[in-house]
C-alpha cells in the first residue's frame, strides 16, 4: 500500500524571465515500510523534493499525498533531519530531544517524559552525552541529536536531508550504519536525500535518480539481503553491478565534456624552471626519488610535554608519480603535506624536491587546499594571474593571459572565467584554485582534501577534471583524502597512514590500473575491487583508534606493498 504518493507534480521559483523550473513530471509512490533514496547532483531539486512531502513548499501544479490526504502543511507524522543540526545551543541533548517529546507528548508524567528521551537518546547510541550541550559534541554526535529527535515525535515516515553530507567519511559510515539499525528495527517508511551512491545502496531498498533537469529517472531496486555489511558488500557481485549501473547512469545525464580544445599551451619558462636548452641537455637526470621524505618527524610543544604526531615517515617518490595518503582523522596526513608545502617547520629527519631540501614556502610547490581561499573581489581570471605573474616574470602580458585562460579552460571555466570569485558556486571555486596551482607549473603539486568539502557527485566532476588535467603536465602529486575511491582513481601508488601519535606509513599500495583513467572504467576492470579491499581492510583494522601489533614486531606494522599479481 502507498504511503506516499506524488502525481504530475511541479515546482518552480520566481517569475518572468527569472523563473526556474526545479521539479518537472514528478510521479512516484512510496510504499508503508520502503527505505527510498533520491539520489542526485546539487542544484538538481532534491532539497525542493523533500521540502513537498515535508509540507514546508505547496507544488505549483499536481499532487502530493500522505496516506490519500493532499499535505498542506508540516505534520508530527512526517519527522524531518536536515542536512544542518539546528539544535538549540543552550539545551543539553536531552532537552533538544525533549522539545520534540513535548510538541507529540505534552500530558505525560515527569517520569515518562524523561523516559522517553532516554530511550530516543540511547537509540543513537548518546546516553553517555545527554547532559551536554550543543557545543560539546562533535559533528557527527550534534548529527546524532537531530535523528533522535525526529524520532522522539514517532513519526509514520522518517525524512532524511542529506543529513550525513556535513561529516568526515568515517563519522559518515559509522552515522549510516546507526540510521540503518534504526530503521530495521520499527521499520518506519523513510526516504533520504544523498548525493552518495555507496550510502544509497546500502541503506536503500529502491534508488530513485533524480536528474538534472528536474525529472526522476525509473527507479533502480536494490535487490541486496538484508543485513547489509558495508565491508561484506565490496566482494557482493549485485553490489558492484549496481554500483556500476547507478554511477554510470549519474555520470551521462550530469557530466558533460568540460574541456575545450581552443587553446594552446604558450612556450614559456616559469621562474623556478630552466631554459629548454637546459632542460634538454639534463634530461634523464633525477627522475628516480625526485621527492625524498627521509625519517621525517613532527613534534608539537604541549603542557604536557612534546607530542609525536608524525614519526620515521620515509617515503620515495619518482618524477611523475601520483601518490595518494590516507588514514583515519587525526593520522598526520596534513601534517606531513604541510611540511612538503615548507608551512609547516620539520622537527626532524628531512624533505629533499629535485636534490634540494625543502625549506619555506615557494611556488615550485603548489598547493591546493579543502577550501580554495580565493579572493573574493577579484574574478576567476584574476585570482589565477595572481601567481602567474610572479612565476613567469620574463613572459609577456599576452603570454601570462594565455597561460591563465588556458588552464581555466582546462578546468572547464571558460564561460566564467571573469565572474567574481564571491559569484562562484564551491565546485567553480575549487576549479579556480586548481587551475591556479596548474598555472604555476609547480615541480610538486600538493592536494589536501581539495573536493573534501564538496558533494559526492561535484566530487567525482572535479576527479575527472584533475586527471584530465594531470595527463597533460605529469606533475609529481601528492594528494591527501579520506576517500577510498578517491585514492585509487587518482594515484599510482596509495599511501596508507597509522593512526596517530606517533603515525608513520602502515601500508603501501600500488595501483597498476591502466591511465588514462575513468570513474567507469575502473568499475568495470577486474582488479579494482581487489585494490578497494586492499584499503578498506587497513582502514577498517585501525578504525577504532587501534593500534594493531604486527605478530612479528609486537609493534606497528612495518611497510608492506600490495600490487595486483
Amino acid at each position: 500500500m502507498s504511503i506516499l504518493s506524488f502525481k504530475d507534480v511541479n515546482k518552480g521559483f520566481g517569475t518572468g524571465l527569472e523563473r526556474a523550473e526545479v521539479l518537472k513530471n514528478i510521479t512516484l509512490d512510496v510504499e508503508e515500510g520502503e527505505f527510498v533514496a533520491i539520489l542526485g547532483f546539487s542544484g538538481t531539486g532534491k532539497t525542493t523534493l523533500m521540502n513537498l512531502i515535508a509540507g514546508l513548499e505547496m507544488p505549483d501544479s499536481g499532487s502530493v499525498t500522505f496516506k490519500g490526504a493532499p499535505i498542506t502543511e508540516p505534520g508530527p507524522e512526517r519527522g524531518l533531519v536536515f542536512q544542518s543540526y539546528s539544535l538549540m545551543p543552550w539545551l543539553t541533548v536531552g532537552g533538544n530531544v525533549g522539545l520534540a517529546v513535548d510538541s507529540v507528548f505534552p500530558k505525560l508524567s515527569k517520569a515518562d517524559r524523561a523516559a522517553k528521551i532516554d530511550h530516543y537518546v540511547s537509540m543513537v547510541g548518546l546516553a553517555h552525552a545527554v547532559a551536554r550541550r550543543p557545543a560539546e559534541l562533535s559533528g557527527g554526535m550534534r548529527q546524532r541529536v537531530a535523528v533522535a529527535r525526529a524520532l522522539a515525535m514517532n513519526p509514520e515516515m522518517l525524512l532524511l536531508d542529506e543529513p550525513l553530507s556535513a561529516l568526515d567519511a568515517l563519522t559518515r559510515a559509522n552515522l549510516a550504519d546507526e540510521i540503518l539499525d534504526i530503521w530495521e528495527q520499527d521499520k518506519k517508511t523513510c526516504i533520504l536525500i544523498t548525493n552518495d551512491v555507496d550510502e544509497a545502496i546500502l541503506l536503500a531498498d529502491r534508488i530513485v535518480p533524480l536528474n538534472p533537469d528536474g525529472t526522476l529517472a525509473a527507479p533502480i531496486k536494490v535487490d541486496i539481503p538484508r543485513p547489509r555489511d558495508r565491508l561484506a558488500m565490496n566482494q557482493d557481485a549485485t553490489f558492484k553491478a549496481l554500483r556500476a549501473q547507478v554511477t554510470t547512469y549519474l555520470m551521462d545525464v550530469g557530466i558533460a565534456a568540460k574541456v575545450e580544445e581552443t587553446r594552446a599551451l604558450p612556450d614559456v619558462t616559469p621562474i623556478h624552471g630552466v631554459p629548454a636548452a637546459v632542460a634538454k641537455a639534463q634530461a634523464g637526470g633525477l627522475e628516480e626519488r625526485f621527492l625524498n621524505f627521509s625519517a621525517l618527524h613532527k613534534v608539537y610543544p604541549t603542557p604536557k610535554g612534546p607530542l609525536t604526531v608524525v614519526e620515521d615517515f620515509d617515503l620515495k617518490i619518482n618524477k611523475g608519480e601520483f601518490i595518494s595518503l590516507i588514514g583515519h582523522s587525526g593520522c598526520g596526513k596534513s601534517t606531513v603535506l604541510t611540511m612538503a608545502a615548507g608551512l609547516n617547520p620539520i622537527s626532524k629527519g628531512a624533505i629533499r624536491l629535485d636534490g634540494w631540501n625543502v625549506e619555506g614556502a615557494d611556488p615550485e610547490r603548489a598547493v591546493v587546499f579543502q577550501s580554495p581561499n580565493l579572493f573574493p573581489w577579484l574574478s576567476a581570471k584574476e585570482n589565477v594571474a595572481i601567481g602567474v605573474d610572479k612565476v613567469y616574470p620574463k613572459a609577456s602580458q599576452a603570454e601570462r593571459q594565455d597561460v591563465v585562460e588556458y588552464y581555466l579552460e582546462r578546468v572547464g571555466l571558460a564561460d566564467s572565467m571573469d565572474k567574481g570569485a564571491a559569484n562562484l558556486s564551491n565546485g567553480m571555486k575549487q576549479r579556480v584554485g586548481i587551475a591556479r596551482a596548474f598555472a604555476l607549473s609547480p615541480k610538486l603539486l600538493l592536494l589536501d582534501e581539495p573536493f573534501g568539502m564538496l558533494d559526492s557527485l561535484t566530487r567525482w566532476e572535479l576527479q575527472e577534471v584533475l586527471m584530465e588535467v594531470w595527463s597533460r603536465t605529469k606533475v609529481t602529486a601528492i594528494c591527501v583524502t579520506h576517500d577510498v575511491d578517491e585514492a585509487i582513481l587518482l594515484a599510482d601508488r596509495v599511501v596508507m597512514m597509522t593512526n596517530g601519535p606517533r603515525a608513520t606509513i602502515g601500508k603501501i599500495t600500488d595501483v597498476k590500473l591502466p591511465r588514462p583513467r575513468t570513474r567507469k572504467a575502473l568499475l568495470e576492470h577486474p582488479d579494482y575491487y581487489s585494490y578497494r579491499q586492499d584499503v578498506l581492510d587497513f582502514l577498517e583494522e585501525y578504525e577504532h583508534g587501534a593500534t594493531p601489533k604486527s605478530p612479528a614486531t609486537g609493534g606497528v606494522p612495518k611497510p608492506k606493498t600490495i600490487a595486483a599479481e
